[in-house]
């Protein structure tokens, strides 16, 4: 009976030896994607408009704003997401507009760092 207990007490002591090194996970955001609107010759302004609104959830005013953006200058940004999400909500324009016949177009490219 000795032996098992000097056994037993060496294994207690070898299993307090081990230590885990614990070290703090640093998480980096994930990368972020800017959906853009792209202007085309033939969707209308106010469909532009209805997409920022139910897709993007911007207000009425913000809608306007975005639309006459894409309008002026080609494109507008209609948010920035996570990967992901930024191509769920292309699909969805995409999707939404096409169901509707129109050749609205939009696109997800890195966002610039902040």
């Amino acid at each position: 009976m000795e032996t098992t207990s000097i056994v037993m007490a060496t294994q207690t002591e070898n299993q307090h030896d081990t230590v885990l090194d614990r070290q703090a996970a640093k998480l980096a955001p994930p990368p972020m994607y800017q959906v853009v609107l792209l202007n085309d010759d033939y969707t209308p302004m106010d469909f532009v408009v209805v997409v920022l609104q139910r897709i993007f959830g911007k207000t009425e005013d913000e809608a306007a704003r975005i639309m006459l953006k894409v309008h002026h200058e080609g494109r507008g940004v209609c948010g920035v997401y996570p990967r992901d999400i930024a191509a769920t909500r292309v699909e969805m324009v995409r999707q939404f507009a096409h169901a509707r016949q129109h050749p609205l177009q939009c696109v997800m490219e890195p966002a610039p760092e902040a």
